[in-house]
């Protein structure tokens, strides 16, 4: 065996594969079999050689290669191969030639088999049901790196090729990829279907769909086909994503002065899925409830889902698909890029949404992540295919997406604009990195693009930015904001923008120094008294801002008397939260604060203020059980009157944030235990449970009412949790099913959430959907971690490597506070480390921490349970 560890080791381990000979064309053919779930296929792929080698080095993994089929033709002669090896760790298959292969372009062949998996990846199996029968789907996923598990490719996103495809099916079944179907042979019940050649793109993007479905068609008004597929007998439920798309094309097209690219694009839903759903260029694939609209039973928040959702995979259409990242590394231009851009075209087809002040939500969740010692630079350098899983996070994604607003904003809307349509130009059919992008935006706007961003890409973390009031100045110094309150390294170029007194007297500067001082007289001259000034100005940009207690005084007041916009109330109530959780700001502080947004009406601002109330709750409950009921009691106070002011049904014409707002107020109050509500809610569950059309429970209600059902259960009152799950299995809605899952692991009672967390695992709840189960209730944390244990090497083999995986260990450990249970975890981990939930286990574990010390800090304020005490029983 030592010979054979040592062979070929120059291909072994590399991050990358070898460059000697690039592909240009694949043709390829599939036959899936969808009973057996397996495949067969062959390959034809037009290859350049551009070094002299007698090597050909390409990706696969899970597939056997037929040694006998692996020939390169050139010109004038066929070369044979002597050695066909496979790799599993490296994900490799080495082709061994006698002789060198003529340089040039010539056709490498092969044919090989695989399994259809039911791991959501590569080329994988779909279940559904026909006329009461199960049958399987055959579906791709293939970003990142899994086109390796369908056909031997050169699975790297910058080895760009065009595909032809054809695919051999059962005649009954609908047949899909990127492009248009160019001819279809039938014999007997089987029919080949051929496409039309694909333009040049990278592996990760290509896509094949088999199975029965529907769909609805409209076009584009320059005659771009556009389909919406889902399971028979929902077409219906297309129709408003079919109606963002056709709009969303159009929009793109004169935003990024180049039009679609496709004669055509399909959207499909997949019943099992493991994200949410995927650009493949043409054909993009969706989980149900990212996709599918029901008028009848979805909530307004699945209806604003499946609009950005389909705003964001078609942005990669131009951004990711056309042009596409070099490696990895620069997935966060994908990604962070096509966030934000969905927010642009949600804003543009429905404007009373005010989907830029919901931005906010992005931005929290990327400061959130980021603001952990183990975060990652928005830039990773990627060294193995496992690794590329764990960066599809809220770094990618929502940091990704706020770095990007903020330099728009600081560039100014039409000179970015204008910036990202030359990008696309030049790099169109391409591969581009990241400065790519900033020089291009430099050459636009003559600002220094490069060196502002790098501060913000290439290094991990963000800003805390301190204000004082100095005589007539502001003092400004930055450092890094960390949760767990050690100090941090790192400096920034911060775009700070402020205003005083109104949102007319505004001041902008680059703070690229440790601190700076800036003359402010007009906004404390002695005529505007106790004026309040804000800081990052409707928080485009991506740091956190700490005021002197002057300062904080006058915002609080501004906040009561509503001169703020919505975005900065919201700002202040996130990073005022956040310090205190980093222990920088007491909790008495927070809750004085919190007092002042009693009569706030904006759907984010409360939708935040809940959030930031639950978890405070949760805390307390750890550092000062005596002052639970008074915490609670302030809560529903606090929320009450917005609560009275929508009611429990819904009004004729009412805007849809105040849809979305009712259930999250209803939910909040059934959750901190109000009495009214929690009858209130079993009164019309009753009602439901003997008419399911009831209109006393509309969806936007469904999540409150759940939740509160489940509040009541226990080991010997189990008909809440028996008669939620007979809903749960009468449905077929994905919607109702993960809102279901979502309620169920409220109950209080442990025993109770054992058997569900069994449920969960069970044959009834798609793999892709358990982990909407995993948030349970604080009384039930020691269970689920003991469960999680027992059942880990189950998890392990169901899920694989993925992100999947990853959730499990987030979701169970992250809500603990004591440094014993973070040590306990890392124990039980140790031997059971992996690569791909290192990053993710190393959060969770930091999170603990620093719930743990802020435990400690809550536990030594003095003044806490006079000021709960005030707060709860003050009468207003």
């Amino acid at each position: 065996m030592a010979e054979q560890n040592q062979k070929y080791s120059q291909f072994r381990g590399q991050p990358r594969l070898p460059k000697f000979v690039i592909p240009k064309r694949y043709d390829l053919k599939l036959k899936p079999d969808l009973v057996a779930c397996k495949f067969a296929g062959a390959v034809q792929i037009s290859a350049d050689v551009v070094s002299d080698t007698k090597f050909v080095v390409l990706n696969a993994a899970e597939l056997s290669v037929n040694p006998k089929s692996v020939t390169f033709a050139s010109e004038n002669k066929v070369v044979e191969a002597v050695e066909v090896e496979l790799f599993a760790e490296d994900e490799i298959v080495v082709l061994e030639f006698k002789e060198s292969l003529p340089i040039g372009v010539g056709v490498l062949s092969m044919e090989f088999e695989g399994t259809l998996n039911d791991r959501m990846k590569g080329f994988y199996r779909s279940t559904y049901e026909h006329n009461g029968e199960k049958k399987n789907m055959a579906v791709t996923q293939f970003e990142p790196a899994d086109a390796r598990r369908c056909f031997p490719c050169w699975d790297e996103p910058a080895c760009k090729a065009t595909f032809k495809i054809a695919l051999e099916v059962p005649s009954d079944l609908v047949a899909l990829s990127n492009m248009p179907i160019i001819e279809e042979k039938q014999n007997g019940n089987l029919k080949t279907v051929h496409y039309q050649e694909s333009p040049i793109m990278s592996t990760y993007l290509v896509a094949v769909v088999v199975g029965l479905f529907d769909y609805v068609e409209d076009h584009t008004p320059d005659g771009i086909n556009v389909r919406v597929y889902c399971q028979l007998g929902k077409s219906s439920q297309g129709k408003f994503a079919l109606d963002v798309a056709v709009k969303t094309l159009g929009l793109y097209k004169e935003y990024f002065a180049v039009p679609y690219s496709l004669p055509k694009l399909d959207m499909i839903a997949i019943p099992d899925f493991a994200a949410g759903a995927m650009e493949n260029y043409g054909l993009v694939t969706y989980r149900e409830t990212a996709l599918l609209y029901d008028e009848k039973h979805s909530a307004a928040a699945n209806k604003q889902r499946v609009a950005t959702v389909v705003a964001h995979e078609l942005a990669h259409q131009w951004f990711g698909n056309l042009v596409t990242m070099e490696w990895w590394t620069h997935l966060w231009l994908n990604e962070g890029f096509a966030t934000w851009v969905s927010y642009l075209a949600a804003d543009s087809l429905f404007p009373d949404w005010q989907i830029w002040t919901q931005f906010l939500d992005e931005c929290t969740e990327g400061l959130r992540l980021d603001g952990l010692a183990e975060s990652h630079p928005i830039e990773v350098d990627i060294n193995h295919a496992s690794e590329i899983d764990e960066i599809f996070d809220a770094i990618s994604y929502r940091k990704g997406a706020s770095v990007i607003r903020m330099l728009q904003s600081y560039l100014g809307a039409e000179s970015f604009q204008r910036g990202l349509a030359s990008y696309i130009k030049k790099y169109a059919c391409l591969n581009a990195k990241t400065e790519d992008l900033w020089s291009v935006l430099q050459e636009e706007s003559g600002e220094p693009v490069n060196k502002l961003m790098n501060s913000w890409t290439k290094q991990q973390g963000y800003p805390v930015v301190s204000v004082k009031v100095k005589g007539q100045s502001l003092e400004f110094e930055q450092s890094r904001f960390l949760f767990s309150g050690s100090h941090g390294d790192g400096q920034w170029i911060v775009p700070i923008t402020l205003c005083g007194g109104s949102y007319d007297a505004r001041k902008s500067f680059l703070l690229e120094a440790k601190s700076e001082t800036l003359d402010v007289k007009e906004f404390l001259s002695a005529s505007s008294g106790h004026q309040w000034i804000k800081v990052n100005v409707d928080q485009t940009g991506f740091y956190r801002v700490k005021y002197d207690e002057d300062l904080s005084a006058r915002l609080r007041n501004a906040i009561e008397r509503k001169y703020l916009s919505t975005c900065d109330r919201n700002g202040i109530l996130d990073d005022y939260y956040s310090l205190s959780m980093a222990c920088q700001q007491s909790l008495t502080s927070l809750l004085a604060l919190m007092g002042a947004y009693r009569e706030e009406p904006e759907y984010t601002v409360l939708s935040n203020l809940i959030s930031v109330a639950s978890k405070v709750a949760k805390i307390v409950a750890d550092s000062s059980p005596e002052l639970v009921d008074d915490v609670k009691l302030f809560f529903i106070n606090l929320f009450q009157n917005s609560a009275e002011r929508l009611g429990w049904d819904p009004k004729q014409g009412e805007s849809h944030l105040d849809s979305m707002l009712r259930g999250e107020l209803l939910t909040a109050l059934a959750s901190f235990g109000h009495e009214a509500t929690l009858e209130e809610a079993n009164r019309r569950f009753r009602i439901f449970l003997d008419d399911r059309n009831t209109p006393v429970l509309p969806p936007d209600l469904r999540r409150a009412v759940y939740v509160a059902v489940m509040r009541s259960v226990n080991k010997s009152n189990k008909s809440g949790y028996d008669s939620l799950l007979k809903i749960y299995r009468e449905t077929d809605l994905s919607q109702e099913k993960t809102r279901i899952l979502g309620a169920l692991g409220s109950c209080r009672d442990p025993e109770v959430i054992l058997e569900f967390l069994n449920f969960l695992l069970s044959s009834e709840v798609r793999s892709q959907d358990v982990v909407f189960g995993l948030s349970v209730s604080s009384e039930s944390r020691e269970i689920a971690w003991t469960w999680l244990k027992e059942k880990w090497d189950h998890l392990t083999k169901t899920y694989g490597a993925g992100f999947l995986i990853t959730r499990f260990i987030s979701a169970v450990v992250s809500p603990f506070s004591s440094y014993e249970k973070a040590a306990e975890v890392e124990e039980f981990f140790g031997s059971r480390m992996k690569p791909y939930i290192a990053r993710t286990l190393k959060q969770s574990i930091e999170r603990v921490h620093i719930n743990a010390a802020w435990v400690k800090s809550i536990r030594s304020e003095n003044d806490l349970s006079e000021a709960v005490k005030e707060l709860a029983h003050r009468k207003y």
